[in-house]
């Protein structure tokens, strides 16, 4: 009988496991999830907990949190832990109620941000460009400029204390989560803007209290919204900087000017509470009247000067001075003195006024024309040396100039300019004043008189002269005129009445002739002379006084009767 038994065989370790596999598969206990488990037993500073399948855990009190420190937690109690493995080498099944934390955490947070609400976290740590957060249980990054609507120099009240946050990233493949505190702030503040700037309208006139200061102007909290009051509309004069008449802390009244409803900027105004300067300007500053007033701006193109408070006029660069041209107006006027100006042009529409310094001086062109008549001596230095003459200052820094033709009157332009220097004082005469053209013409030849003027005195044109070779050439001959300097050219025509007689060899230097003047030319200082004109001159007052060829009488019987005549009162005058 013994031997009909069989032996029944033990099961072996790989038919444990298989068994195990199979009891796994049919519960829902799995690795790497959250499961709920029973507290079974408290040692020390851990919990056993019971997953079920007779699998049991040791998870440490501290993880529990609260209720794990101060003994709140007991048998029987039903937790969730995050299975790791199912057993280890004690048979043990490995847990954790961080990581369960952490998980269900990463659920809820994953919710939160696909619906884009606010999440809870305390910043519990300073990290590079940042800080960490504790969102129960899940870590996130909170970069620095994400902490505030406005830089936070100390973020020490901020430290673990429950916040409200909003998550801008997730990624739960590297574990990393970004928040900001800042979003919600600045949604929180755009409700409040939303209902303050409901309550406002524009040209409403509010109390406000000066935030901060700029150069382009200075913020106003008008009770938990700012308003932005421009340099510009401060004060209808000009305002360099807000700080000349705003200070922080400053209780300002104010003019809403205009609101933007999606930005929700305000523009302010201090200036639109006083009455407009502008209004009917014209008749207050009618053109050509002269006002006094203050440099209140010097730029490169003119200076600005403030007739009244709010209104300023603009002296162009070209309007500053009759003299001095292409010089910075900061050389002519200075801030804040006190200059005489004159209205040039008035624009109300565009809020301009054009003003005149020059023109509230006299003319110094004028002044100079009345003081110094065309032939008035002067005298000024040589202020500079140009292809075309020497220009010379005279008084009340006008310059006059005396063109190359009118340095010598025996030399060349460009000769006589050789003698003057720049800093030289020279003697000249007026010639001509242009008030228009700011132009005075000078002379410098013109102190010692026209030498060829006084030569040519007494002499008219038609008058017999005599002269004496100077220079015999195959064109003519030249010859100086009796006691004087001048001399004449006589063209190889005008030598003779007879053709056969026109060589100017007939005649050797320093013999004298007679000639006839046929032209005086003061301008180009020339006079003409001819000895044929003289010929036929004296034959048409012999025929005149002895007779006519028609009487019988040959040409040359009275040429020769006039002759002798001509002769015999030469030598009566020689006699004499």
């Amino acid at each position: 009988m013994a031997s009909m038994q069989q032996a029944v065989p033990q099961p072996t370790r790989e038919d444990f496991a298989a068994l195990l596999e199979e009891s796994f598969a049919d519960s829902d206990v799995q690795e790497g999830t959250v499961v709920e488990g029973t507290v079974v037993a408290i040692e020390k500073d851990v919990a056993l907990v019971d997953v079920g399948l007779k699998v049991e855990g040791r998870v440490p009190l501290k993880e529990f949190g609260v209720r794990g420190r101060d003994g709140e937690l007991k048998p029987g109690d039903k937790v969730e832990v995050y299975l790791e493995r199912v057993e280890n080498a004690l048979g043990e099944a490995m847990l954790s109620r961080e990581k369960a934390r952490r998980e269900e955490s990463w659920i809820r947070l994953e919710e939160s941000f696909e619906k884009n609400d606010t999440v809870t976290g305390q910043i519990f740590n300073q990290v590079k460009g940042g800080f960490t957060v504790d969102l129960d249980g899940a870590v996130a990054f909170l970069p620095r400029s994400q902490v505030d609507v406005r830089p936070v120099k100390d973020v020490g009240p901020l430290m673990q204390t429950p916040q409200p946050f909003r998550i801008l990233k997730m990624d739960k493949r590297r574990g990393n989560i970004v928040v900001s505190r800042r979003s919600v702030l600045e949604d929180t503040l755009a409700e409040q803007r939303s209902e303050l700037v409901a309550k406002l309208k524009e040209g409403q006139v509010v109390d406000g209290v000066v935030k901060n200061i700029t150069e382009y102007g200075a913020f106003v909290d008008l009770g938990g919204i700012d308003g932005l009051l421009h340099v510009t509309d401060m004060a209808w004069r000009r305002v360099n900087h807000p700080s000349e008449i705003l200070s922080i802390g400053e209780t300002v009244k104010v003019q809403i000017i205009r609101i933007n409803p999606e930005t929700f900027r305000i523009s302010l105004g201090m200036k639109q509470l006083e009455a407009d300067p502008w209004e009917g300007i014209e008749a207050k500053y009618p053109v050509s009247a002269k006002f006094t007033g203050r440099v209140t701006n010097i730029t490169d193109y003119g200076a600005f000067v403030e007739l009244e408070p709010g209104i300023e006029g603009l002296i162009h660069v070209s309007e500053m001075s009759w003299t001095k041209k292409n010089i910075h107006p900061g050389k002519i006027v200075s801030t804040s003195q006190e200059v005489e100006v004159m209205v040039l042009e008035v624009d109300p529409q565009k809020r301009r006024i054009s003003l005149g310094l020059k023109q509230a001086m006299r003319n110094p062109w004028e002044e100079f024309a009345e003081n110094h008549p065309v032939g008035t001596p002067v005298e000024g230095e040589v202020k500079n040396k140009t292809e075309f003459g020497l220009f010379l200052g005279l008084d009340n820094d006008v310059d006059g100039m005396v063109h190359l033709s009118d340095l010598s009157w025996d030399r060349q332009g460009e000769e006589a300019m050789e003698e003057y220097k720049k800093g030289e004082m020279v003697k000249a005469v007026v010639l001509e004043v242009d008030v228009d053209k700011e132009r005075i013409s000078l002379g410098i030849k013109q102190v010692q008189g026209d030498p060829f003027a006084e030569a040519v005195e007494g002499i008219r044109k038609g008058a017999i002269v005599t002269g004496e070779v100077v220079e015999v050439k195959d064109s003519g001959i030249e010859v100086k005129l009796a006691d004087t300097e001048m001399t004449a050219f006589i063209r190889r025509a005008e030598l003779s009445r007879d053709r056969s007689e026109q060589r100017p060899e007939r005649y050797a230097a320093g013999e004298k002739v007679d000639a006839r003047v046929t032209n005086i030319d003061k301008k180009a200082r020339r006079i003409t002379l001819s000895i044929k004109a003289l010929e036929i001159a004296e034959e048409k007052e012999a025929v005149a006084q002895y007779g006519s060829t028609d009487s019988g009488a040959s040409l040359g019987d009275i040429l020769g009767a006039a002759l002798k005549k001509r002769n015999a009162d030469e030598k009566d005058k020689g006699d004499e």
